[in-house]
């Protein structure tokens, strides 16, 4: 008698079925997308359309520059086109009009950023200040947190009467303190930070070590731009004393992250981000002039003013660009990142679990952080919502500097929530490089001067 096969795909498709789990999307999507000028919307949209599955929705694209709206939604309905999804693509300025019924809001909006960079940047560097990008901590990201959370609290308490079953994906920086501001403004809230510097950073920490990025074992947690790796290994073998090594005896290598492995040589362990970021998060290497040169490089790695001299250009290139594209003179990418936004998606409509990395409230996730503030953390993702898993201690320095910024965000959030510069000015006094170059006068001058500065995208202040 012949023996019949087992067919183990059909037994595993079974078995995930009974489990709950979805292999495909087998609903149509509305996914609502704040700030559609954001340089993110062409990747994300991309995203969702490599979802299997989401063959039917809506995408709704929202931006209060009309011009700049129109390139989005052309853009948008270009990329349907192109990976032949039956989507319709809407647009509009009131994002009113369009949330209900979303199921999925993308969050990506830019306050005042075209005519506040600039004051962001220059105004601290009077008082010896140098930023980098200063778009999420220090005398920049604060102003850009007092402009831009009281904008995005009214979205979520929009999103609360109108699609209070979805869930807001923000991606606009400041980061800790929107999240942290958000979960005490508007506790019931469905919204999580992402940010893709774990996965960059990651990926890097493959690369160095010549393997394939599936066999990487690691464990990563902190603050957003500012968490810690604290294992890297191979089949378990630590993987640390390799890199440590090629850092102090490549000088070429050294040179492509000089901050992140002066940091990794001091604490122990390579951290998320760029060597720019991360060099406004710590008062080690922006305070002198012989520091910047010593440890800073061009660009995303501790350029001065590096923000403020490319975010207009960014911005111009971002929508000429489009029209291009649009145009039919520019390629489209329509590949799958490595961004979150799809994959939670995904998740949440299969219910087949995946993990990310998000700025979450710290409910004892790591436990030698303050229990009021934001961390970032894997999360398990699937149909009933973002798990924050527990991480437990950091390594104790690693945590004493993330202590010191959370701090700082505890009070910048407040000030953002109660519109109060006299907060603003004290949660500069906190920050780790303000302070490391400032004396609390000259930090409460500089905090009323970008004020006076910035007075009318302050409304309420």
């Amino acid at each position: 008698m012949a023996t019949k096969k087992l067919d183990l795909g059909h037994v595993e498709h079974s078995k995930r079925t009974e489990m709950g789990i979805a292999d495909r999307v087998s609903r149509p999507l509305k996914v609502v997308f704040l700030g559609a000028g954001s340089g993110f919307l062409g990747t994300l949209f991309a995203d969702v359309m490599n979802i299997p599955g989401v063959d039917r929705g809506e995408l709704a694209v929202v931006d209060i520059a009309p011009k700049r709206l129109k390139l989005a939604e052309g853009l948008c309905k270009k990329i349907v086109e192109v990976t032949g999804r039956n989507w319709t693509v809407t647009a509009t300025t009131d994002r009113r009009d369009v949330l209900a019924g979303a199921d999925y809001v993308i969050n990506c909006i830019e306050v005042s950023g075209v005519e506040c960079v600039a004051w962001d940047n220059d105004i601290p560097l009077e008082y010896g200040v140098d930023q980098c990008i200063g778009d999420t901590t220090g005398p920049g990201g604060v102003f850009k947190g007092l402009r831009t959370v009281p904008v995005y609290l009214d979205m979520l308490r929009d999103i609360e009467k109108l699609c209070p079953r979805a869930w807001v994906l923000n991606y606009t920086n400041p980061m800790s303190i929107l999240c942290l501001a958000a979960h005490r403004a508007v506790p019931g809230a469905k919204a999580v930070g992402l940010c893709h510097s774990v996965q960059a950073a990651s990926h890097s920490l493959a690369s160095w070590a010549n393997l394939p990025y599936h066999e990487l074992t690691w464990k990563c947690a902190g603050v957003n731009h500012l968490a810690w790796f604290t294992e890297y290994s191979h089949h378990g073998k630590d993987l640390y004393p390799a890199l440590k090594k090629r850092v102090r005896t490549d000088k070429e290598f050294n040179e492509l992250d000089v901050v992140r492995f002066d940091m990794m040589e001091h604490f122990g362990f390579y951290c998320t981000e760029s060597s720019g970021h991360d060099s406004e998060y710590l008062p080690y290497y922006r305070k002198r002039k012989d520091l910047l040169k010593k440890y800073c490089r061009p660009g995303y790695n501790g350029g001065s003013r590096f923000y403020a001299d490319s975010w207009p250009t960014w911005r111009k290139n971002n929508d000429q660009r489009r029209v291009d594209q649009i145009a039919g003179k520019a390629e489209i990418p329509v590949g799958r990142s490595y961004e979150y936004a799809s994959y939670i998606i995904e998740a949440m409509e299969t219910n087949a679990p995946f993990t990310i990395y998000a700025s979450v409230p710290n409910t004892g996730l790591i436990e030698n952080l303050p229990g009021d503030g934001v961390v970032e953390v894997a999360c398990t993702v699937d149909k009933m919502g973002v798990h924050p898993t527990h991480f437990g201690p950091l390594p104790k320095a690693c945590a004493a500097l993330c202590d010191s910024n959370m701090r700082m965000f505890d009070l910048a959030a407040d000030a953002c929530i109660q519109r109060d510069i006299d907060l603003a000015a004290q949660a500069l006094m906190l920050d780790p490089l303000t302070a490391a170059v400032c004396s609390p006068a000259e930090i409460r001058e500089m905090t009323y001067k970008l004020y006076k500065a910035q007075k009318k995208f302050l409304p309420g202040f």
